[in-house]
Parts: structure tokens; sequence; C-alpha cells
């Protein structure tokens, strides 16, 4: 910045000489000796030789070290001793006066200024071809298993108004990113695939359809790049719409996610399940308000992140005491190990606040039916019944579940999600 900000100042100063300055006057026109030439009276050219390169020399390091410093300091003026050094050198070195030099020094800085290193967007990677090779496989893979559950395609502006994402996120809401008012319409860049879809079905008044859609979102979160989580990325979502049997459409779409995992190379998995209604029941039973329940699941979706001590923490700085956290505790702790949820839907079942509560009731008779279904397709084998998985998206009103990675020695976690929303 400092040397184009130099550039700039040069340019216009060799400009003006060029457009208003006098000529310069030749030898023998009763132009007067200058200060300098006095200086070197008597001096051999030899001698005068040598002063100027030693004059050079530290003009050229003096300029070195002032230009470090002002860069370091980053934006901001450049010292008129660093200009009037860096021009001196030009002159002497060039044999030409003071309008050539700025010329010179402006060539120069053009050319560095010209070398900026390049690079990506923070939380955003380019693809090479043999990773878009990989990419395809994966995405056909994908496609095949979408299109053989009776799935049609479609595709969304990758960019949605404001209103349209805003609020469904919870308090992801805050990751979304913002466009600049263009036209009269708010913008936003799209969070997911999911809300435009629903967006899709109303204004096409589709009532009945098994879509898919392949495409990219974006979220302004801090990446983590070796965990796979980026501000840019695909997603490849799968979903129901309409009016079916009780979780039927629920069971379908666990199986899909099973189906395709079990079809990649991204070795060992399993998905977990819970259901919304469920949390909601354990948020009540131990004494939290209703208001609060969206933002205590947000602080029970990170257990499978941070130990239990950082989460009680967690709600205890969002209003509900070290008591109700602890009773909380007590159930979203719970969980069945992959392909044996029925144990743990029949303890939950004979806990007297659970027996006696509606909502609890009703959500443990759906998981019981859709793990029956799921026993049927031949993939309860990937599932695990956790109480501790909340998904933090708001717009979820029944089962939720969440594809990880077990394979060992593997960073990425959370490779997938899902749930009702009605």
């Amino acid at each position: 910045d400092a040397l184009v900000k130099v550039r700039e100042q040069l340019e216009k100063e060799a400009g003006a000489g060029s457009a208003g300055g006098s000529a310069p006057k030749e030898e023998g026109a009763g132009a007067k000796p200058s200060a300098a030439d006095a200086e070197f009276d008597g001096k051999t050219p030899a001698q005068i030789a040598k002063i100027m390169k030693k004059r050079a020399e530290k003009a050229e390091k003096a300029a070195k070290k002032a230009a470090a410093k002002a860069a370091k300091k980053g934006l901001g003026g450049v010292p008129a001793s660093v200009k009037s050094s860096y021009l001196s050198v030009l002159a002497h070195r060039s044999g030409a006066g003071p309008g050539a030099a700025a010329s010179c020094a402006a060539d120069l800085m053009r050319q560095s200024a010209s070398r900026r290193k390049p690079k990506v967007a923070k939380g955003m990677r380019d693809y090479l071809p043999a990773q878009m090779s990989v990419r395809q496989v994966a995405f056909e893979s994908i496609r095949a298993v979408f299109r053989k559950h009776g799935a049609v395609e479609i595709d969304t502006p990758v960019m949605e108004l404001k209103e349209t994402l805003t609020g469904k996120y919870g308090e992801d809401t805050k990751l979304i990113y913002d466009l600049a008012d263009q036209g009269g319409e708010v913008l936003a860049l799209r969070y997911d695939l999911t809300v435009p879809f629903a967006r899709f079905l109303a204004l096409n008044s589709v009532g009945k359809i098994k879509r898919f859609h392949i495409g990219k979102v974006y979220r302004r979160d801090q990446p983590q790049m070796a965990k796979g989580r980026y501000r840019e990325f695909y997603q490849c979502d799968f979903d129901i719409a309409g009016n079916y049997a009780s979780m039927v459409p629920d069971a379908e779409c666990v199986t899909v996610a099973c189906e395709i995992l079990s079809g990649l190379p991204v070795g060992n998995f399993m998905v977990k399940v819970n259901h919304r209604k469920l949390l909601d029941a354990v948020l009540e039973v131990s004494g939290v308000d209703s208001g609060m329940f969206r933002t205590i699941c947000s602080a029970v979706d990170k257990l499978d992140k941070e130990p239990w001590e950082a989460v009680k923490k967690e709600m205890i700085v969002k209003g509900i005491t070290a008591g109700t956290a602890d009773n909380i505790g007590k159930l979203v702790m719970r969980k069945a190990g992959c392909g044996d949820p029925f144990p743990l839907i029949k303890e939950l079942e004979d806990e007297p606040a659970f027996g006696a509560h509606g909502g609890a009731k009703k959500a443990l008779g759906e998981l019981r039916t859709m793990f029956e279904y799921l026993d049927a397709m031949g993939t309860l084998k990937f599932v695990s019944f956790d109480m501790s998985l909340a998904r933090g998206l708001d717009y979820y009103t029944g089962v939720i579940y969440e594809a990880v990675c077990v394979e060992e020695g593997t960073q990425v976690g959370s490779i997938g999600g899902g749930g009702r929303y009605d």
C-alpha cells in the first residue's frame, strides 16, 4: 500500500513537470552552478564516483528500512525523506534529472503493485481436476439412490429474499450472508436447501412430491478446514412433501441416508435419532419455561462436542438454575447402541414423569413405529437412539436425525442431518 501511494504521488509530480515545467537549460546558457557542483570542486572523477556510490548505498538502505516500517504500519503516508532518498538513488543511477527519476520510480512501483499474491476467500477453496473427478463419482452415486426412491430433481436460486430465510435457523440466523440492497430487494445467500424448498412448494402450489436438490450453500461460520467445515459447500437434499402414513416418510429419509453412506467410502458411520417433542417434554418436566425451549435446545445440541459441565454452564448463563440443568442432564445423557433402541424406549415409557406427559408418550410411540420400519428396511443397524441430539434449526417439529462418521482417526464428525418440519 505504501508503494502504491508513492507511485501515485510520483506519477502526479512527473505529469506536472512535463505539462507545466520549464525546459532544462543547456550548458553555457547562463546556468548557475549548483551547491552540489561546488561541493565536488577540486576532486578527481574517481573520488566523486566513490562519494556518490556510498551516498547511493546509504540512501537505498534508508529507503528500504523506511518502506518496511511504513508497510508494517499499514495504510498511511510515506515519509518525504524516503521519497527523496529513493529519487536521488534513481537519479544517480540513471544519470537523469528529477523528472525522469520520478517516471522511472512510477514504473517500478507499478510493476511491484501488480505482483500481489493471490488468495482464496476465507473458508472457501479451489477444486482441482482430480478432486472434481472424485466429486462427480460421489454425486452420481448419491443421485442413483435418490432416483431409486422415486425422487425428481429441482433447482432454486442461490439468492433468496432475506425475509424468506430469517427466523428459521435459531441462533444460526447470524451466519446468513447478507447481500447489498439491489433494486429495492434485500437479498441473502441461501443457508441451506430446505427453506428454499418450502418457498418453492408454496410458490408453485406443489402438494405432493419427492424431490432431491444438489447445490451450494453459504454460511458465515468460523471455518475448520481439518474437520470439513467450510463457508461454501454442497448439500445433497432429499425431501418428501405431502400426506402419508405415520412415520413412513421419516423412515424412508433415514434409509436413504444410510444407503448413500453405505455406498460411499466414508468408513464407519451411524445415524443418531431423537424427537423434538420428546426433547420439549424433557425440558418441560425439568422446569424450563416454554419460551426458553429453543435456546436451551441449542445448548443441548453441543453435547457431542463439549463435556456436560460446559453445556450445563451455558444453560445457567442462559437463565435456568443449576438444579434444572441437572434434571435435564439426567434425561438427555441417555442413548442406545446402534440397532437396539427398544430397551431405551421402554425405559423412558416407564419413567413416571414421561408416563403422565402426553407429548412424550406420543413422541415415543412415533419413534417406536419408525424404528420398526427401519428394521424392516434393513437399516436399523446403522441407527442409534440418542436423547442428546437436538439439531439447532428452529423449523423441526418431529423426528430429527444426524449422520456422523465414527471411523477411527477421522476428525470430520457430522456429515449430514435432517428431520420432520410440518
